[in-house]
């Protein structure tokens, strides 16, 4: 298991009120004054294993003896030898901060630019992970976050990387949820053209989306009749 630790993350005004839809309104002072009192509280550090798949099943792949189970997940290392399972995270400290106050705007602030310092710093990991590894296109996927790959398969996931928790302080609760909250986890792995799991989500308005639902690509990958 290979360990960042310090993962640079420097929050950028401008994106935060474009986020926040705060080009012309809303109070920019009260905002940079959060901005300037978050950036210290967020530590960026992340694991990720270089793993070898072992066997590939019908709807399913088979990584350091471990079984993930995932039709999608499987169709899309069809023509791949090498993943990356990872864990990233910006620590607690913004997400504490963020309970302090019982000003409900604020929270809402700070949870925002901990989503914004979060992508930045799993950017880090995927520019480290392309000029190491001589990726050229890179996409991912992350348990959970389709019905064909249930959450339960979190425990597995750590368990491939190995003490979680020892290494950058991520471990899962009750209902595997990952703790602190502002993580993310899952595998990369190459591809010629950008795969987003959002493809296959019908969900509407979701604030998170990347690209459009696909009906079409969803009965290709056999999770829609």
């Amino acid at each position: 298991m290979e360990n960042l630790e310090h993962i640079p993350v420097s929050l950028d005004l401008g994106k935060i009120k474009r986020r926040l839809h705060m080009e012309r309104t809303g109070d920019l002072s009260q905002l940079q004054t959060l901005v300037e009192a978050a950036q210290p509280l967020i530590a960026a550090r992340a694991v990720y294993k270089v793993c070898y798949i072992e066997e590939k099943l019908e709807d399913a792949i088979l990584i350091d003896g471990i079984r993930l189970k995932s039709r999608v997940l499987r169709k899309n290392l069809e023509d791949v030898e090498r993943v990356f399972p990872y864990v990233i995270t910006i620590g607690n400290k913004l997400e504490e901060k963020a309970r302090s106050y019982n000003d409900l705007l604020k929270q809402y602030y700070l949870d925002t630019i901990g989503n914004i310092a979060l992508v930045t710093a799993r950017g880090f990991l995927e520019d480290r992970l392309r000029s190491r590894y001589a990726l050229a296109g890179m996409s991912s996927m992350s348990p959970g976050s389709l019905k064909d790959w249930p959450i339960e398969d979190q425990r597995l996931m750590f368990s491939i990387l190995g003490d979680v928790e020892a290494s950058i302080g991520v471990r899962l609760n009750q209902s595997l949820l990952m703790i602190p909250g502002k993580s993310l986890s899952g595998i990369y792995f190459p591809t010629e053209i950008p795969f987003y799991t959002c493809q296959l989500c019908p969900r509407e308005r979701c604030p998170s989306r990347k690209a459009s639902y696909d009906a079409t690509l969803a009965r290709e990958y056999g999770i829609l009749e």
